[in-house]
């Protein structure tokens, strides 16, 4: 019944929207990383900790732009 549904998400788009949203949560996140790397504790907000490796944390950009920019087009493709 739910699989035969005109609902928005239970078509055949679902996969390019979970792709699209992951995508853009791997950029955000790891942007978010180098731009302000966490703090030692919790409560803490003046010491820091060492920033995340440049070279792992900008793949991580580049892939998950890479499939956020996949997904984009295979949504507007439709």
């Amino acid at each position: 019944m739910i699989a035969k549904s005109q609902f928005l998400f239970f078509d055949d788009s679902l996969l390019p929207w979970l792709l699209l949203a992951f995508g853009a949560a791997m950029v955000v996140g790891n942007v978010a990383a180098l731009v302000k790397p966490p703090s030692a504790r919790p409560g803490e907000l003046d010491e820091r900790r060492d920033p995340p490796p440049f070279g792992r944390t900008v793949t991580l950009i580049v892939i998950g732009a890479v499939a956020a920019i996949w997904a984009a087009a295979s949504l507007v493709r439709r």
